[in-house]
């Protein structure tokens, strides 16, 4: 279903102009539509996870009068491709592929989200084709890896119906839920629509996300906007990224919670507008120029005026970030394998006689055996599971039914497995791994209540 007070999509003739493509027999680019006049410079548009294009369509009336507005879905999002993308760096190079194909080289740009992670990650690789930037709902570390790992876990054994349901707590406020039934059901569809694995695909990419020690090398003029009510990525986040970018100023939304575009479209749309500005160079850059950063600006609403509200942020050094070692490459493993809690409680447990230990199975179990290229996670996972069955260590299996499901196998997948052990390591073994394992599986696959 969609939202009722959006701007339909028209069916367009082989080669028209405006209208979407599916650039299905080219998997590294993204399905796209354009909107507004075709000699307009061009303002890219990034959609959050779990929606579409259609979350800017009340955005769109007013934008596309200034802007040859360009938006794309994610894929397996809205009927694109399903061919899953593997890091938000792999997003960014899709949509640049993409533009690069159009012939667009320079140009605006707003995401929501993933998407704003889009937009970062543009901004510190190929700064040269962002003019201008606005991070909507955004965060240099969208919570924890845990989280969206996690994530991935539900979906992969219960489907997109636990995501769906939630969906609308998540991106609007309890009052405009209440008030815009028909609106929330779009929304809700707009997830059960998405493919799993693509989905799947993305919570790991911003699982890896973490650009905190880069955003000052991010040298566009930024606009952050976030709902004031966002429980997702809220203004905490908003103003880690203020303060960390050079040129950036802050805009909170009253009124809004993850998905301010669609909650708030009046004040979100007069912010973008105020923030890209209207005084447009017709040059071959198609360069977006900067808005003199003037209180009460025409065309802004006065009550939703940016703020120029900078708070410290704990910005970690980039050495910390650019592990170059078995050990660090052991520590960033192990926490993407064992999860953070586990490896946080295992470094607290340490002292001056258990740290050595600590640091060997760090250096050598996690950043040489688990590192090495030969086999994939899912498969190191098959063989943990087995051998910790057939040497009689149960007090493993555990961390590693955990890590397992992170990995993408499935419960199905490992009931086989420890089925497999039974007759090679004997019942008993095979059935005390069945209750740990077991045990595991509810907690980590039952969705949230």
């Amino acid at each position: 279903m969609q939202d009722p007070q959006a701007q339909p999509i028209a069916p367009v003739p082989p080669g028209g102009g405006q209208g979407a493509h599916a650039a299905g027999e080219l998997p590294r680019t993204l399905q796209y539509r354009f909107d507004g006049p075709e000699d307009a410079p061009v303002l890219v548009i990034g959609p959050s996870l779990g929606t579409t294009w259609h979350m800017w369509d009340r955005q769109i009336p007013e934008l596309s009068q200034h802007w040859r507005v360009f938006r794309y879905d994610l894929p397996g999002h809205g009927g694109a491709p399903a061919h899953a993308a593997a890091s938000v760096a792999d997003l960014a190079d899709r949509l640049l592929a993409t533009l690069d194909g159009l012939g667009v080289q320079r140009f605006g740009y707003a995401g929501c989200s993933i998407g704003g992670a889009v937009g970062a990650d543009l901004a510190l690789r190929h700064p040269h084709r962002v003019a201008s930037l606005a991070l909507v709902a955004s965060s240099p570390r969208f919570g924890t890896a845990d989280e969206f790992r996690q994530r991935g876990v539900i979906v992969r054994t219960n489907g997109l119906e636990p995501m769906a349901r939630t969906a609308p707590e998540r991106w609007f406020t309890p009052g405009f839920a209440a008030a815009q039934p028909a609106i929330v059901e779009w929304a809700v569809q707009m997830v059960r629509t998405t493919d799993p694995g693509c989905y799947i695909a993305a919570c790991e990419a911003l699982a890896a996300f973490d650009i905190r020690g880069a955003l000052g090398r991010i040298g566009v003029p930024t606009l952050v906007l976030v709902g004031a009510e966002d429980q997702v990525t809220g203004p905490a986040e908003a103003r880690t990224l203020v303060a960390g970018i050079p040129d950036a100023r802050l805009a909170l939304v009253p009124g809004a919670s993850h998905l301010a575009p669609v909650e708030q479209p009046v004040a979100v749309s007069d912010l973008l507008l105020t923030h890209f500005s209207t005084a447009w160079q017709q040059d071959t850059s198609a360069a977006i120029p900067v808005l003199p950063q003037a209180p009460g600006a025409a065309g802004t609403a006065a009550s939703f005026a940016p703020v120029a509200e900078i708070a410290p942020a704990a910005v970690p050094d980039a050495a910390e970030l650019a592990p170059d070692d078995r050990y660090d490459r052991g520590t960033r493993v192990r926490r993407e394998v064992l999860g953070d809690s586990h490896v946080d409680a295992a470094h607290a447990a340490s002292d001056a006689f258990t740290g050595d230990f600590q640091e060997l199975v760090t250096r050598y179990a996690w950043g040489e055996v688990w590192s090495r290229d030969g086999l994939d996670r899912r498969t190191r996972s098959v063989i943990t599971l087995t051998a910790l069955v057939a040497s009689g260590h149960p007090e493993g299996l555990a961390a590693h039914t955990r890590a397992a499901l992170r990995n993408g196998l499935t419960p199905a997948e490992i009931k086989e497995i420890l089925l497999q052990t039974a007759v090679y390591c004997g019942l008993p073994a095979a059935g005390a791994a069945f209750a740990v394992a077991g045990k595991v599986i509810q907690e980590e696959t039952t969705p949230p209540a």
